[in-house]
């Protein structure tokens, strides 16, 4: 087997892997307080928490998008 002629650079190689993270999969947790799954560290959009804390009002932002309909 033939050895390669030349090193290859740094930013080659990193071009040639930069598709390799988007593969991945996201992290799902649980919801503590809606037991839905959801992407982890981030706010549930389904009741609104943050590690049990109330973040967003979920109810006021359903009767808004009603109203605007």
């Amino acid at each position: 087997m033939q050895a390669p002629k030349q090193r290859q650079n740094s930013s080659r190689t990193r071009r040639r892997r930069g598709g390799h993270g988007i593969m991945k999969k996201q992290q799902s947790v649980v919801c503590k307080s809606c037991n839905k799954k959801i992407v982890s560290h981030r706010v549930c959009p389904y009741c609104g928490t943050y590690k049990g804390k109330e973040m967003i009002d979920v109810t006021k932002s359903v009767k808004n998008k009603a109203e605007k309909k």
